[in-house]
Formats: C-alpha cells, structure tokens, sequence
C-alpha cells in the first residue's frame, strides 16, 4: 500500500508578516546545530515518518522550494494556491493521485512528533478511511486520508482545507488518542516561535 505525505507549504503567512516557513527555529533535536526554518523542521519530521512526501508550495517560491527540496521533499507548485488551503490540498492529492491514501501535514506545524505522524499512517494503512491524532478530546493534525475519499478531496476550494469532508463524514474518521502536544501546535505569529 502506497501512502504519501503532502506538506502544505502554500500559505502567505499574512498574520506572520510573510515567509514564516523560512523563520529559523532552534532544532529540538539538535541544538548544537542552531536554527532551521520552520517549514524544514516540519518536513524532515513528515519525512522521518513517511518517505515518500510532497510539499505543495505557492507559484515562484523558489526559496522555500530549495530548502524543502535540500530536506527530501518532492516540490509540486499550485497555481492556484492563493485561493487556500483546500485548493493547494487538491493539488498535493492530484500530484499523487495514484496513492492508496495521504497524510496532510501543515508546513506551520513543526513540532509534530514521527512517531505521532506513523500512527496516523498506520491507521490508514490498516484499513481506516479518514484518520487524525487526537489530544485531550481536540482535533489534531496531520490527517490521514484513504484513497476513497480521492475525488473529494480533489474538489477541495477555499480556506477550510478538508475541515468540512472531515466534519461531514464524522462516523468513519478514527481518532488516536496521543499525548504529543505538537498536533495542535503551529506557527501563526512570530510570537510562537
């Protein structure tokens, strides 16, 4: 079974004041080595669990290209990604529309452990249709998708992401009950780094 990752790296980060996937953050796991961008510790983590990953990032970011390219991402530009979230979701899941199943990761949410991302992966790959990480009773990221759900999410517009395919299909999503904080996580001002 083939599951591939897809990190949303599309965002303008307007509340940020741009480019926060580019905004150093000090590495958890090796300090020594100073600060990587945000984006990048995102990628490497999505990576560490799922090899085989795409980042979907806006039209003539070459910068973010090049370091998530360095980290191991396949690039896939949406053309449209300033119409949101769930328009550069579509395109991640269209760039990989022969996978068996994705896991959506969030390119803002670096803190996000592998082991936490394998679950999710595991879950899919088991039979389940939609799965999410789930901590004290809240919706965590990423999400797992079966390749059911592929025309749906390719439909996918606006800035809601998959937030509305998730809600409307309640009764088939597994949730896992972790206890990584990082699942709801992310980077939206420069205060949170």
């Amino acid at each position: 079974m083939r599951i591939v990752g897809i990190l949303l790296a599309a965002g303008e980060g307007s509340r940020f004041g741009g480019d926060k996937l580019l905004a150093p953050l000090a590495s958890q796991r090796k300090p020594q080595t100073g600060a990587e961008p945000v984006g990048v510790v995102a990628a490497r983590n999505l990576l560490a669990a799922l090899p085989d990953s795409i980042a979907v990032v806006r039209p003539h970011d070459t910068a973010l290209s090049a370091v998530l390219s360095a980290a191991g991402m396949r690039i896939t530009v949406c053309e449209n990604a300033s119409d949101g979230m769930g328009a550069s979701l579509a395109c991640g899941v269209a760039a990989a529309a022969e996978a068996d199943g994705w896991v959506i990761a969030l390119a803002d949410m670096p803190w996000i452990r592998p082991a936490t991302i394998r679950l999710v992966v595991d879950a899919i790959a088991s039979g389940g249709d939609i799965a999410a990480p789930s901590l004290r009773g809240a919706r965590g990221h990423p999400v797992g998708f079966a390749r059911a759900n592929r025309e749906a999410l390719m439909l996918l517009t606006g800035d809601a992401g998959a937030r509305s395919l998730i809600d409307r299909n309640a009764a088939r999503v597994t949730w896992i009950d972790v206890d990584d904080e990082g699942v709801l996580r992310d980077v939206d001002t420069r205060m949170d780094l």
